[in-house]
């Protein structure tokens, strides 16, 4: 990449269908970004789902990607995770509902940005194990901007179950 290489943090998860396969799916999907280099993956994750309780358990993980910013600004990256989404039959009907593949741009360089349908970092990414952890994995020292380090925010999230896969 040139001058306009910025990382982007990605969450993917999934609980329909073969879940571990979809994510694994998704990293694939990821790396056929155009304008985007896929640099690392953190382990798959399982978790208990969030919000609605009555459905299957999420498989999830964290892919870091450096992206052209000046062709895949964070507003075009994040339609062009929808588009993979819908790719893998993803309909945004309830939240917290089950998924085939949720994909959320969880950072964009050190961006901040309250748009709407874009806030960044995303706004729930402090609050859950199944994020922080992937992210600890792939970037033990990240700063996520207006919140501090990664590090100083695990131990709000000591108490979610999480199960790294082998």
């Amino acid at each position: 990449m040139h001058i306009s290489a910025c990382v982007a943090y990605v969450a993917i998860g999934a609980n329909l269908g073969d879940p571990v396969a979809t994510v694994r799916s998704a990293f694939a999907a990821l790396r056929a970004i155009p304008a985007a280099r896929f640099l690392a993956a953190s382990s798959l994750y399982r978790t208990a789902p969030v919000g609605l309780r009555n459905q299957p358990d999420f498989i999830n993980a964290v892919a870091l990607l450096e992206v052209d910013s000046a062709v895949l600004p964070a507003p075009t990256l994040l339609d062009r995770l929808f588009a993979i989404e819908a790719d893998f039959g993803r309909v945004r009907s309830v939240r917290n509902a089950p998924r085939t593949l949720d994909l959320d741009l969880l950072l964009y360089g050190d961006t901040q940005l309250d748009l709407p349908g874009l806030t960044l970092p995303h706004p729930r990414l402090t609050e859950r194990a199944f994020v922080l952890a992937p992210l600890a994995e792939i970037a033990p020292d990240l700063v996520i901007p207006g919140h501090g380090t990664l590090s100083g925010l695990l131990p709000a999230v000591a108490g979610q179950k999480i199960e790294r896969l082998a």
